[in-house]
C-alpha cells in the first residue's frame, strides 16, 4: 500500500496543476525529450521576460488534474511533456512557438486557452497575432490618417477664408 505521505504529496501536485490551469490564460503542453538543460534554461529565461513559466509534471498527475477540470486531453499525454503557462494570453504562446521552430526536438502538442482545449492550429493562429505593442502601433498608424486628413481640410478651409 502506498505511503499516506506520498499520496498527500501527489494530491498537492494535482491541486497545483489545477491552480496553474485555472489561474493562467494560456497553458501549452509540449514535448521536451532530447533538449539539453541549457536549451531549457534559455526557454525559462525567455519566458521569465513575459512573466511566464515552464514546468515538468508527471503525465499521470497532469491527467488527473485535467480530468478534474473536465478537459479531455486523451492521447496528448504520452511521453515526456512539459507545460508552459502565463497570465498573458499571447506571450507564452509566442515564446514557445518560436522556441519550437528553433528547436526541432520541442513539439507543441496541445494547449488550454482560457480553460478550453486548443488544438495545434488554434495555437498557431494565436502565435501569428502581433504583440500588444505591434497592435497598438497599427492602431495608431490607422488613426493618424484621419488626423492628417482633418489637418489638411482645416488648412484648406483657413486658406479659403483668407482669400475671401
Amino acid at each position: 500500500m502506498a505511503n499516506a505521505k506520498i499520496i498527500e504529496g501527489k494530491k498537492a501536485v494535482v491541486e497545483e496543476i489545477k491552480d496553474v490551469i485555472k489561474n493562467n490564460s494560456s497553458v501549452i503542453i509540449f514535448t521536451y525529450q532530447g533538449l539539453t538543460v541549457s536549451e531549457l534554461s534559455d526557454l525559462r529565461a525567455e519566458l521569465k521576460k513575459s512573466d511566464s513559466q515552464v514546468k515538468i509534471y508527471k503525465n499521470t498527475l497532469l491527467k488527473r488534474a485535467v480530468d478534474d477540470l473536465d478537459i479531455n486531453l486523451e492521447g496528448f499525454l504520452e511521453g515526456p511533456n512539459a507545460i508552459c503557462y502565463g497570465k498573458d494570453l499571447l506571450e507564452p504562446i509566442k515564446v514557445i512557438s518560436k522556441f519550437a521552430k528553433d528547436h526541432e526536438k520541442a513539439n507543441i502538442t496541445v494547449g488550454i486557452i482560457e480553460g478550453e482545449k486548443a488544438d495545434l492550429d488554434t495555437i498557431k493562429e494565436y502565435a501569428s497575432i502581433p504583440s500588444r505593442e505591434g497592435l497598438l502601433t497599427m492602431l495608431a498608424g490607422g488613426m493618424i490618417q484621419y488626423v492628417r486628413d482633418l489637418a489638411i481640410g482645416l488648412n484648406l478651409y483657413a486658406e479659403q477664408l483668407e482669400n475671401n
